[in-house]
């Protein structure tokens, strides 16, 4: 498939929403998850949003004829360390390289900032996430299972050391 696609990182009115609907509507499908992850989606955006600064966070949307196809944040949360979140690519465009140039703007954005350590949180189940964490350098520090979202999950905690 041959896509143009653009990267801005600047959010604008509509954007939480869709990357709500986003994240709810397609980890519903692939991986079965209730509203409940669509709300917790909505809460972390909502608040990164209203206390976004731009010297420790950034988001990056990924965006072909003006229609958000994939995400990237980083959260500032100490001035050595930063979580990455919202992190997706829409179905119809995978396997196209937009992950790949989403994670090099995210942790090049952290070098830049000068952090020492970016985590995130996943689950067993993104092996496709998983595999460009590991591609990346992020290892896994820490895992739990336990209800959540609907279902039995197994959260994984990666760290990216620069």
């Amino acid at each position: 498939m041959k896509v143009k696609w653009e990267i801005r990182h600047r959010i604008k009115p509509g954007d939480v929403g869709y990357l709500t609907y986003l994240h709810g509507t397609l980890y519903a499908k692939e991986y079965g998850y209730d509203e409940t992850f669509e709300a917790y989606v909505a809460c972390g955006l909502a608040e990164f949003v209203n206390l976004f600064n731009t010297n420790k966070d950034r988001i990056w949307l990924a965006e072909t004829k003006g229609r958000i196809i994939g995400s990237i944040a980083i959260v500032g949360h100490s001035k050595a360390e930063a979580q990455l979140r919202w992190f997706l690519v829409h179905p119809d465009y995978r396997r196209i390289g937009i992950g790949k140039e989403l994670m090099q703007e995210a942790v090049q954005f952290c070098k830049e900032r000068k952090y020492k350590i970016i985590f995130l949180w996943t689950t067993s189940e993104l092996l496709a996430a998983e595999h460009l964490y590991t591609c990346f350098g992020f290892g896994k520090t820490e895992e739990k299972t336990h209800e959540i979202w609907g279902k039995k999950v197994t959260e994984e905690k990666y760290c990216l050391y620069l």
